[in-house]
């Protein structure tokens, strides 16, 4: 992947910098977009952000090649005790976001005839996840968006592919305290929560020359807990 420029969304932290990481070891010009913390200040929720943010890198690094919206958020809610305003900004951030930045690069890619982009869903948007209802349905918005996408840009050079992890070392499964955490590592045919890194490499594959063949798919990364 030397010589390709990549952004990544949500890369200030957790698996969005473990991303961020692995690409540029691939030999990748990457920007880190987030909130706080990243290369570049970028809020998905704000058509402004996204716009100014994506002129910064590809005047700063050049044409984008790769994309990965990573950016997430999410907070453990039974449905009957969230809101609309709980509901939009779940949407806002992992599906609505996703179709800002993919909208944004998209032209480019489809004009230059090449582009990876690599969304990442999760597992709760392919089996479903209690107290993550909202999410769920954001995250199974992306995988059938990509799916869609990636048939219509195929003879143009751009793939288009989910990652979806399964429970993963990061912010929010920590927010769920020990007790389910043990849980799940017991649920998990490795018997291991998943790393940021376990999703960077399943990214970069898909992000490689070497996944030129694959588009519209959803690749599962969580140990064997989904196995569909």
């Amino acid at each position: 992947m030397a010589q390709r420029t990549a952004l990544v969304t949500g890369g200030g932290r957790g698996i969005g910098r473990a991303i961020a990481e692995r690409l540029t070891v691939a030999g990748c010009a990457v920007a880190a977009a987030d909130i706080e913390g990243g290369d570049v200040t970028m809020d998905v929720t704000d058509p402004g952000s996204v716009a100014a943010a994506i002129a910064q890198v590809e005047r700063e690094l050049g044409p984008l090649d790769i994309l990965v919206n990573n950016a997430g958020w999410d907070e453990l809610r039974p449905f009957l005790e969230t809101d609309e305003d709980f509901w939009q900004r779940v949407i806002e951030v992992n599906f609505t976001g996703c179709l800002r930045t993919t909208r944004a690069v998209l032209p480019g890619m489809v004009e230059r005839g090449y582009g990876r982009i690599v969304n990442i869903a999760s597992d709760a948007g392919r089996v479903g996840s209690s107290g993550e209802s909202v999410y769920s349905g954001a995250k199974g918005a992306v995988i059938a968006f990509s799916k869609a996408i990636a048939r219509e840009v195929a003879r143009s050079g751009v793939t288009v592919n989910c990652v979806c992890p399964g429970p993963t070392r990061t912010a929010l499964l920590e927010s769920m305290g020990p007790k389910l955490a043990e849980a799940l590592e017991r649920a998990i045919p490795m018997r291991r929560i998943g790393e940021p890194a376990d999703v960077a490499h399943a990214v970069a594959f898909l992000a490689s020359d070497g996944a030129a063949y694959i588009t519209g798919q959803a690749l599962s990364v969580s140990g064997g807990l989904t196995m569909i």
